[in-house]
């Protein structure tokens, strides 16, 4: 991981009340970097920002990035703007799809022309996602994928593959210095209990003593990063020197069925596993190809598959 002195630097981390925005700027706050945080609350955790608002540099704005935020005139200085705002789960593509849609592309060009205008560094937080239902594996950079564009999960796909233009657009025709990251499933403490994502919603049923719901055959696989090692991939990509897309994640791959057994064994759980149909356009498969991402940085994933379930168990048993 790049070591760099943040102290003179401000970084503005969009969505700073979510699971991996929250990470992010304690990330920075503990290196002496200044974070502004700016969230709505319409998915992000209050308890995020109250543990953020313990460092003496770290400020917070409610404000929704739809619209335009005078908050921020106050602050001469921002070098560096994290763009995490959008809700990434399925529960959230059925109860809030037009909310996801506005804050990728209004809430994505608001940032854009905020780094245009004080000259900061912006990056983009993408997804795996973009790849749709992969008939490529594992996904390179390089593979345009395969979305249904008006299907369930279209609001977040469709609206991150729009980011990501407008993101490169504004590298292209204003010279503003951009990255793109795309991230593969992450998971660990400050995730919602209630995400609707296979980590939490295993993890919780096991805790409990329900039964672990597989959508599908459970012959799906997953490649699962730890959000700290995610925290640090996107670190090294906003201070590389490559405007183009970037995979990051980790490439150890399961079986979705193997995930639950696993869960099970680590949580000493007693529940039974059960299968339920598979949702429309789910991905049957999902794992990302960071050779670009190794080329750019000494990136290696510190944290194994099951020390992390402890401590995402720990965190939701809290």
């Amino acid at each position: 991981m790049k070591r760099l002195d943040l102290n003179s630097k401000t970084f503005l981390v969009a969505g700073a009340a979510g699971f991996i925005p929250s990470t992010l700027a304690q990330f920075y706050l503990e290196q002496g970097a200044k974070v502004i945080g700016i969230d709505n609350f319409i998915t992000g955790s209050k308890s995020n920002i109250e543990i953020l608002s313990k460092y003496e540099n770290f400020t917070f704005i409610e404000a929704c990035l739809f619209s335009s935020f005078p908050a921020l005139d106050q602050f001469e200085q921002i070098d560096y703007i994290y763009s995490l705002a959008s809700p990434a789960s399925p529960v959230d593509f059925k109860q809030i799809p037009l909310e996801i849609m506005r804050v990728n592309s209004e809430g994505t060009l608001n940032l854009l022309n905020l780094a245009h205008q004080r000259g900061a560094r912006f990056l983009e937080a993408s997804t795996s996602e973009v790849y749709g239902d992969p008939e490529m594996h594992p996904q390179p950079e390089t593979y345009f994928g395969s979305v249904n564009p008006i299907g369930p999960r279209s609001c977040y796909d469709e609206s991150k593959r729009f980011a990501e233009a407008l993101t490169m657009s504004y590298h292209r025709h204003y010279s503003v210095d951009t990255r793109i990251v795309r991230i593969f499933n992450t998971y660990g403490p400050r995730m919602r209990a209630n995400d609707g994502r296979v980590i939490p919603n295993f993890v919780n049923q096991a805790i409990n003593g329900e039964d672990i719901t597989i959508y599908g055959d459970g012959t799906q696989t997953r490649s699962f990063c730890y959000v700290t090692d995610l925290v640090n991939a996107m670190h090294e990509v906003m201070f590389c020197h490559d405007h183009t897309p970037v995979n990051i994640g980790n490439p150890d791959e399961y079986l979705i069925r193997d995930v639950a057994e696993i869960i099970k064994m680590v949580l000493d759980s007693k529940s039974k596993i059960v299968m339920k149909p598979l949702p429309d356009d789910d991905p049957k498969k999902r794992r990302p190809d960071i050779s670009k991402l190794l080329s750019l940085s000494p990136f290696k994933p510190q944290v194994s598959f099951k020390d992390g379930l402890r401590q995402t168990a720990d965190y939701f048993l809290q």
